[in-house]
């Protein structure tokens, strides 16, 4: 099928890519002359594993291309997959401006029937205002069907995510509509494509549910499934808190509940919170939408309280080990939100920064892959590509995403480098006793802290 992606941002660049890795015709577009530019170049806008041989391999093969020319997607294409940004407007709700644009120029551009589908994570009731722009603005007389295919793609992931979901929900209220959606995904739900991320086979694993609501029931469904994952992290983190109260061990704490299969043992981990562009952002615009309808969700408010006072939480035992901030030597490790991805936004690890410069901390980070990103929005700060010189001379040193490769450093030769062997993980990526054991005073959330023992082995 010939498929338009308009928007080639984080969803729009995956979304695009890997139906036409699937074997689809697709034009994948944005307003962005810089970005399309960059793509036709052959490099990519944003770090994702294993998209770069997804992106090589469709345009390769002639079934994906970019363009700044909307309209002409838009008339190549039999569906059109909306992948444009929602940002959070400051009354929480989700800023829906770039939806309608792209809603009056798909219906400006049509010469003929086209299905239009939301890709956007955007507010129930989407649907139905989309449907209305695209009739009032058509100028052919052509019938637009309107479908709702809400994302569930993980940065890190995102490309095992999208070739092997759990579910794929589409919200229609014309069979047609469901029609052309099962023949999209065919490939998926069949497993008729090459794996890129699998070799030489993928695993066994059962299909995915191809999960058929209204539409407005798909626009909630991405809403709802973040806010809980909120509400399970800020879970845990209360836990964590209670445990440092009384003696307890977060982890073995949310083990044993994870075992549990009613709860399951994702989104239990305690350390410093979630950030990134989605979940903070969903769970506003969720509030929002509640509040508009006159539902008190004050259950995700509270979640919500409680992951921005996480932050509050770790300066708070930064300040009680260091004493006096200002002037002390901090290093930093890891600035993205989670690993695997240069997504700084809404970064935990970026507000710590900020707030240590504020109080006179000297600032050295490093970051695997996210420190360009990082420097734009980012001023007085060293930026290492070398952990261990992030680690050289340093009053303490602050672990603020989980990256594999922090975990495998040599921390025997850390704790040489550094000159007061103070570890304060928001995280809880490293063993308390591993760390005891090697001398260094450490703290986490939630956990007993071992740093005296530390001190007597030394």
């Amino acid at each position: 099928m010939r498929l338009a992606v308009i928007g080639c941002g984080y969803v729009g660049l995956v979304t695009g890519s890997c139906l036409a890795e699937a074997g689809h015709e697709v034009i994948a577009t944005d307003n962005d002359v810089a970005r399309i530019t960059t793509l036709n170049a052959g490099r990519l806008p944003i770090h994702e594993p294993g998209l770069e041989g997804v992106v090589s391999s469709a345009r390769d093969a002639k079934r994906l291309r970019f363009t700044s020319d909307c309209a002409e997607a838009v008339r190549f294409a039999d569906a059109i997959f909306i992948c444009v940004g929602t940002p959070p407007l400051e009354s929480g709700g989700a800023d829906l401006s770039a939806i309608d644009n792209v809603a009056r120029q798909i219906a400006a551009a049509a010469c003929s029937p086209k299905l239009v589908i939301e890709k956007s994570t955007v507010p129930a009731q989407t649907g139905e205002q989309l449907r209305r722009v695209l009739a009032v603005y058509g100028r052919h007389g052509h019938l637009f069907r309107v479908a709702s295919n809400p994302e569930f793609l993980r940065e890190g992931t995102a490309v095992a995510d999208f070739f092997h979901p759990d579910r794929i929900v589409v919200g229609i209220d014309q069979a047609e509509a469901e029609g052309q959606l099962r023949e999209i995904y065919a490939p998926i739900l069949q497993g008729r494509f090459r794996c890129p991320v699998h070799q030489p086979a993928c695993p066994p694993a059962p299909p995915p549910t191809f999960l058929v609501t209204t539409i407005a029931s798909a626009e909630l469904i991405k809403h709802a499934s973040n806010s809980f994952l909120g509400l399970k992290i800020s879970f845990a983190n209360v836990i964590a808190d209670l445990c440092e109260r009384l003696g307890g061990n977060v982890e073995e704490v949310t083990r044993a509940m994870g075992m549990d299969p009613r709860i399951g043992p994702q989104f239990l981990n305690a350390g410093l919170g979630f950030g990134g562009f989605c979940l903070p952002k969903d769970i506003q615009a969720f509030l929002h939408l509640a509040e508009r309808n006159g539902v008190d969700f004050g259950l995700l408010r509270e979640a919500e309280r409680v992951n921005t006072r996480r932050i509050d939480q770790f300066l708070e035992k930064v300040r009680r080990e260091l004493w006096v901030v200002k002037d002390k030597q901090i290093g930093v490790l890891g600035l993205a939100f989670k690993p695997n991805t240069d997504d700084i936004r809404f970064a935990p690890a970026i507000e710590v920064v900020r707030r240590l410069l504020i109080e006179g901390a000297v600032v050295r980070a490093s970051d695997p892959v996210a420190i360009e990103r990082a420097r734009a929005i980012l001023s007085g700060v060293n930026f290492l590509a070398d952990p261990y010189s992030v680690a050289r001379e340093a009053d303490a040193l602050l672990l603020l995403t989980e990256w594999q490769e922090y975990k495998d450093l040599d921390w025997k030769r850390i704790h040489s480098e550094m000159a007061r062997p103070l570890v304060l993980d928001g995280r809880n990526m490293l063993s308390p006793a591993g760390m005891a054991a090697l001398g260094f005073e450490y703290h986490s959330f939630g956990r007993p802290d071992l740093q005296v023992a530390a001190a007597h082995k030394s």
